[in-house]
């Protein structure tokens, strides 16, 4: 479902620092992995580059047999729209919308009837256990609070693959558990792919496969 392939990218500067040399490595539906690495690393490139916000120096990357590369911006930004799922460290919930209307948010976007947005968020809603919370704004809800709402958010419309920064980075070692838990679940329960960027061991070690990024390479840990 998502191939890698000889991706390299080098951030423009007086000295043309190389981030990803020779990247490779693919994800089939369902496929959960983590990808460890020093601040610097090159972990969000690598997420930028998968879900097409930028664009590799040379090599390639090839999302649902479609080479991102021959995409359009526009394209681009509908592949993101309707096939991917983000996770952020900082939540990036909409502040003047409800718990509720921040899940519904990608099944607006991608013109789904209500009564089905109200149905998937109401599962949503119970599977991240905040079906008492529907009507809050995130300013009332707490850091884990927020991070399961940004997961139900992530995975509202079955995406083919989820992308998180991160995601537990704001959290105490608990609630980063918890939230670890759900997000692996749920990416099971859909069968989708999975990319977890991550410091941390504890949630790498959550993940079916271990990559560690050093030096611009990249190679499996487990």
């Amino acid at each position: 479902m998502l191939i890698v392939d000889g991706v390299r990218k080098t951030f423009a500067s007086a000295t043309g620092r190389l981030v990803l040399d020779d990247v490779s490595f693919t994800l089939q539906r369902g496929d959960y992995v983590a990808v460890m690495g020093e601040s610097g690393s090159g972990k969000s490139t690598l997420l930028n580059l998968i879900a097409g916000l930028d664009t590799p120096d040379s090599g390639r990357i090839e999302f649902d047999r479609i080479d991102i590369g021959t995409l359009s911006d526009d394209a681009r930004t509908l592949m993101r729209r309707s096939q991917m799922g983000f996770v952020f460290q900082a939540f990036h919930l909409l502040p003047h919308l409800s718990v509720s209307r921040n899940i519904a948010l990608p099944l607006a976007l991608n013109g789904v009837e209500r009564n089905l947005i109200r149905a998937r968020v109401a599962e949503l809603l119970d599977a991240i256990g905040l079906s008492s919370r529907a009507t809050s704004l995130p300013s009332q809800l707490s850091g884990g609070e927020m991070q399961r709402v940004a997961v139900a958010r992530a995975l509202a419309h079955r995406p083919k693959l989820v992308l998180a920064d991160e995601p537990t980075g704001n959290l105490d070692s608990d609630t980063a558990r918890e939230v670890l838990e759900l997000l692996r679940s749920q990416l099971k329960r859909d069968q989708a792919a999975g990319i977890l960027v991550t410091h941390s061991e504890i949630a790498a070690a959550t993940t079916d496969r271990v990559y560690r990024l050093q030096r611009g390479k990249i190679a499996p840990l487990s």
